[in-house]
């Protein structure tokens, strides 16, 4: 006779974070790895304190570190209470760093964007090249 087996839950995986991003590199056609991105809360009640992370090995970012462990959901949670849930974010990508000061035209590229807290999570994958890059919402 077998022995009853006990069902375990799969492991749960973390939260996703409101708003993550993506950096691709136009020269090579690969993530781009180790790139300092900060996020900071313009509107309502801002500039906050910036929320910082560096792209993964995958050029990702999906986790966000904050000031005395303040966390993005929790200021979604809190902000869509506020003005109707409309905020205007930044995310400044450190591309000066990423390709060498001398080899890039932008020391920085800043992303601003509308933020509706009750429309769910925001992807901002950023195309990046040395002389150009582009962005869009995506999923």
């Amino acid at each position: 006779m077998n022995e009853p087996t006990s069902l375990t839950a799969p492991p749960s995986t973390p939260a996703r974070e409101p708003i993550t991003c993506h950096v691709l590199d136009q020269t090579t056609g690969r993530p781009a790895s180790s790139v300092s991105v900060s996020l900071t809360l313009l509107r309502p009640f801002g500039p906050s304190a910036p929320l910082t992370a560096v792209t993964s090995s995958d050029g990702r970012i999906n986790q966000w570190d904050g000031e005395a462990g303040s966390s993005l959901t929790e200021i979604f949670e809190n902000l869509a209470e506020h003005a109707n849930g409309k905020m205007v974010w930044s995310l400044k990508f450190d591309t000066g760093s990423y390709f060498g000061e001398d080899r890039t035209l932008f020391p920085e590229v800043e992303v601003k964007f509308f933020v509706d807290a009750k429309s769910g999570h925001y992807h901002v994958p950023l195309l990046l090249g040395p002389w150009s890059y582009t962005t869009y919402r995506g999923s």
